[in-house]
């Protein structure tokens, strides 16, 4: 560990924090409100980004953050691209620049595993602690906001004591930032507590940043630590989250394959005092800068120890989280069957509701992989960018042909220049026309649709809705009026074809599950083809699934022979319902 001397004053004038991103925006605001007696200046090499800053059309969206940087803003609240001065005068640098996972070439990013470890990139930390070693001529106070890797202190640390001015004291801390994005200024104004972390001899420093967080936080929510378990109390914290999410999840599969409803099962579970029901809802799968980065960087760091058995762990939600976004886009096409040239209605492209910020987002995996399958997309976002969809869905990174199983009719997804996708300005110019809509953002406004307006709007009465979100109340209101809806909790029927030990094909389809003593009991009824084309109707009640292959074991139907020759029975793969 590296020592560095601590700066001997006490009182804070100017603080400077370094990025105007999500993070260092929004901090700053909420402190320049609460502290009006100390200076503060946001700092970022993008020009762009401060210019937006300093306008009426700010680069971050969140609610009542406007409010706050128009009252402030010029008054102690400041955005600048002169680095170098802000650093000068500040007696505490705050880092908040981006920390994004390391990809180390294209083909690592497009084509290693979503849910592959990977190291954090501290490049841009780095540029900004040798940026204070050069310019400090004074004691500072550097602290990470930026969420970083167990041990990243030691690296600031070290670079300022190698290149700072030898009569220049330097004290490092880690301050985690907890911000829920849509909520960030809440999160700010009331957090459930504000970590200081730091070695032994920066107890003056801690004080000194806790006595400005002291303006508007209770003393019992302040909590004071030792420097790396600081770092690390911010990676664990979104893995844990994460990892509800993903649980509820995988919850809402078996509640779809047996008919039960997820929300009554999240309810009941959300009872448990020792549950809750905080990240207890499902949905199409979490997004955001953080969860996925943070849970990589957690099993590359469990994995460069020796850990593989607990990175291994923590890699299974990661795993969760993808299946449930492919497993979406494959119940769709299930359903609806041959996609090409249908126009499918994508409400929401944020990562979630009450943000503007696409990063991770499901929405980009599933319109992907809809394109892929020749489908036209109207998508409708209420905070998201045009730019920032298009961006998402031809990024060069995933031109790579999205297959699915069962479908042959793949192509690439590069948006430029074609016309099968446009960005619409409201959710019923979206759903003008659609075969599909597929509610991929749970936005407020969702929930307030006019669905018996939408359907005179939708290209036939037998539309498919999904619901990836679970913002609709009654999916039977829907069912009422005409419209075919799905959720999460609601099982799809799956069409096998299997050909029986006579020689008969059997063709079906399969709905909830009963499992007992490995053997699946399945309840429904068969269409039996002769060879004359004449149809009977046979119940087939036994079934033994393998993988993607399903096997009769027996009849329910008492005409029928019970004791079917399992061995000389073949299995054909399930196929999608095409309605």
């Amino acid at each position: 560990m590296v020592y560095i001397a601590p700066m001997t004053q006490n009182v804070i004038s100017h603080v400077c924090c370094i990025g105007a991103g999500y993070v260092g925006g929004p901090t700053s605001a909420v402190m320049a409100l609460k502290c009006p007696g100390i200076q503060f200046t946001v700092v970022d090499t993008d020009a762009k980004r401060i210019a937006a800053w300093n306008s009426s059309s700010l680069p971050v969206y969140e609610p009542g953050l406007d409010d706050i940087v128009w009252e402030r803003r010029g008054t102690n609240l400041h955005f600048s691209t002169e680095i170098e001065s802000a650093i000068y005068k500040a007696d505490i640098i705050l880092i908040a620049v981006n920390t994004p996972p390391i990809y180390q070439n294209r083909e690592h990013r497009t084509n290693n595993s979503p849910w592959a470890a990977t190291a954090t990139d501290l490049s841009a930390v780095e540029e900004c602690t040798m940026r204070i070693a050069h310019v400090a001529r004074s004691s500072k106070i550097v602290v990470e906001k930026s969420t970083v890797p167990c041990k990243t202190g030691d690296i600031i640390a070290s670079i300022l004591q190698r290149h700072g001015c030898k009569d220049v004291g330097f004290d490092v801390l880690s301050n985690p930032e907890f911000l829920s994005e849509g909520t960030a200024i809440q999160d700010l104004l009331e957090p459930d507590r504000v970590i200081i972390g730091g070695q032994r001899g920066t107890e003056r420093a801690q004080q000194a940043l806790e006595s400005i967080y002291a303006q508007w936080v209770c003393p019992d929510r302040i909590v004071t630590m030792g420097l790396w378990s600081a770092e690390l109390v911010k990676l664990a914290s979104n893995a844990m989250l994460a990892q509800r999410v993903s649980s509820i999840n995988s919850i809402s599969v078996l509640c779809e394959a047996t008919g039960a409803d997820v929300t009554d099962v999240a309810r009941g579970c959300a009872m448990d005092s020792r549950i809750g029901d905080k990240f207890l809802r499902p949905s199409v799968g979490f997004g955001g800068s953080c969860f996925h980065k943070d849970i990589a960087s957690l099993v590359w760091l469990c994995e460069s120890l020796g850990l593989p058995e607990i990175g291994e762990y923590w890699q299974q939600v990661l795993k969760i989280n993808e299946y449930q976004k492919t497993r979406f886009a494959q119940r769709i096409l299930h359903v609806v069957g041959d996609l090409a040239g249908k126009r499918v209605a994508c409400l929401g492209f944020a990562y979630k509701g009450g943000t503007g910020d696409t990063r991770n987002t499901p929405a980009a995996v599933i319109c992907r992989t809809l394109l892929a399958h020749g489908a036209h997309l109207a998508v409708y976002d209420p905070k998201v960018q045009e730019t920032s969809i298009v961006e998402h869905l031809s990024d060069p990174c995933f031109e790579q042909q999205v297959a699915m199983p069962g479908y042959s009719n793949i192509r690439s997804t590069n948006v430029g220049g074609r016309d099968d996708v446009c960005i619409c300005k409201t959710a019923y110019e979206a759903m003008d026309g659609a075969h599909v809509v597929a509610i991929l953002t749970a936005w407020d406004e969702f929930r307030h649709i006019d669905w018996q307006r939408a359907s005179g709007l939708l290209a036939t009465p037998q539309s498919c809705i999904f619901d990836g979100q679970l913002v609709i109340k009654n999916i039977g209101e829907l069912e009422q009026i005409g419209l075919k809806a799905f959720a999460l909790q609601s099982y799809v029927d799956r069409k096998v074809s299997v050909i029986m030990s006579d020689g008969r094909l059997v063709v079906g389809m399969l709905r909830g599950l009963d499992q007992t003593t490995n053997i699946i009991m399945q309840e429904c009824q068969e269409r039996v083809f002769s060879e004359d084309d004449g149809v009977e109707i046979v119940d087939i009640g036994l079934y033994m699934i393998r993988g993607d292959n399903i096997a009769v074991i027996g009849l329910i139907d008492e005409e029928a022979d019970a004791e079917l020759d399992f061995e000389n029975t073949r299995c054909a793969p399930l196929e999608p319902v095409k309605h």
